[in-house]
């Protein structure tokens, strides 16, 4: 979806930049070069994704030098979103804390709809021993999830023209706290499920589809609205209508 993404982007950029004078410049050379060296640099370390992290230094580069520094601002974006396709180190490490916050928050969750659970770590299981024991592994811990709604929330927040620049922030790193509170309901309905429906069912069938079927459509809902918020657009918030009137002395003149 990334490079689908990118490229409606730049058709977005190249849109805006209609009827506008474009003048090219050698500055974009720079930028070249520094997608070259970081070419040079995946070649002596063996490592792919650095080249893959130049192709946006080249790409902005080239629509500098043909058209301009105006142009390469509108399309610099898009171009680096590409970065999101990087898989980047280090990543499973990070998998631990959001392991346990999901525990947690799972076993928490899973209270409120009167589902007694024990937690030990990353391990959950029934008070009342209805079902095994389930472990929140790396898998579950919402960082691919994370991964994709980052990557949509900062599409959403690039193609929001009518907000302002610190609004669009927000809703681009608003993906971080609805996608660990969305994984944490996830979670929590797989033991909900276990309990009043059946633990074969739940750790199977429901585990492998409510990303799909429940996280996903709720994370963005959730985008929706607070896009809706930001821009003050929800059906609950009417916006004041200013009646402006003459007084007579100025109608009568």
């Amino acid at each position: 979806m990334i490079p689908l993404l990118s490229a409606y982007m730049v058709h977005h950029a190249v849109k805006e930049l209609k009827g506008e004078q474009t003048k090219g410049s050698l500055h974009g050379l720079w930028a070249v070069l520094v997608g070259g060296l970081l070419c040079l640099l995946s070649v002596r370390t063996q490592q792919p994704r650095i080249a893959i992290g130049a192709t946006p230094f080249l790409l902005t580069g080239l629509v500098w030098c043909y058209w301009g520094w105006h142009a390469m601002l509108k399309c610099a974006f898009p171009f680096f979103f590409l970065w999101m396709a990087i898989p980047l180190p280090g990543f499973q490490q990070a998998t631990v804390g959001l392991q346990l916050i999901s525990a947690e928050a799972a076993h928490h969750g899973a209270s409120l709809c009167g589902v007694e659970t024990i937690l030990q770590g990353t391990n959950i299981s029934s008070a009342d021993g209805k079902w095994d024991a389930y472990n929140i592994v790396g898998g579950c811990s919402g960082i691919r999830s994370l991964m994709a709604l980052l990557m949509i929330s900062v599409a959403w927040a690039y193609l929001a023209d009518s907000l302002s620049w610190w609004k669009r922030v927000i809703l681009a790193l608003s993906a971080i706290p609805l996608s660990i509170v969305g994984n944490a309901f996830r979670v929590a309905s797989i033991f909900v499920c276990a309990e009043y429906i059946n633990p074969a069912f739940a750790g199977k069938t429901w585990h492998d589809w409510s990303g799909l079927i429940f996280f996903f459509p709720a994370t963005l809902l959730g985008l929706m609205l607070l896009h809706g918020l930001l821009a003050g657009e929800l059906p609950f918030i009417h916006k004041r209508k200013v009646v402006t009137r003459k007084n007579n002395a100025e109608q009568k003149g």
